[in-house]
């Protein structure tokens, strides 16, 4: 993960030190890691795709939504809101299996409940080169 180009943090210290393990482990594509920061009820929703609901439909999509590219490195950009309702804006660095590097910019929505845990996430970005032939 890259913080260094980060502009604006409206997160508390302790939620950023939280959502930078969250992303770590997403970039690391260990799911059963991430799989500790979601809510048992938790929704993602990828652009106007319909949303996957609950924790192990998310995990379950998550998990082969990873496998469709080698690696992912988030590069943050900005943070909006505040510790339980907050926006990302990102560059997504994706290798894809044959080497091709493609870069996203994205925008992730994230909620948490008062447990602190991801109770929902949108995410914005068009990933599309990172699946074409």
């Amino acid at each position: 993960m890259i913080t260094s180009n980060l502009r604006i943090n409206q997160l508390s210290a302790d939620a950023y030190d939280a959502y930078l393990s969250y992303l770590n482990a997403l970039d690391a594509k260990d799911i059963e890691t991430f799989a500790g920061f979601l809510a048992e009820d938790v929704s993602i929703r990828f652009g106007n795709a319909p949303a996957v609901e609950g924790k192990n439909a998310v995990v379950q999509m998550l998990g082969g939504f990873w496998q469709s590219f080698k690696n992912i490195e988030h590069d943050l950009t900005n943070i909006y809101g505040s510790d339980t309702a907050f926006v990302l804006e990102a560059l997504n660095h994706y290798e894809r299996h044959d080497g091709k590097k493609v870069t996203v910019h994205a925008a992730a929505f994230t909620d948490k409940n008062q447990e602190g845990l991801v109770t929902s996430i949108r995410l914005f970005g068009d990933t599309s080169a990172v699946f074409e032939n």
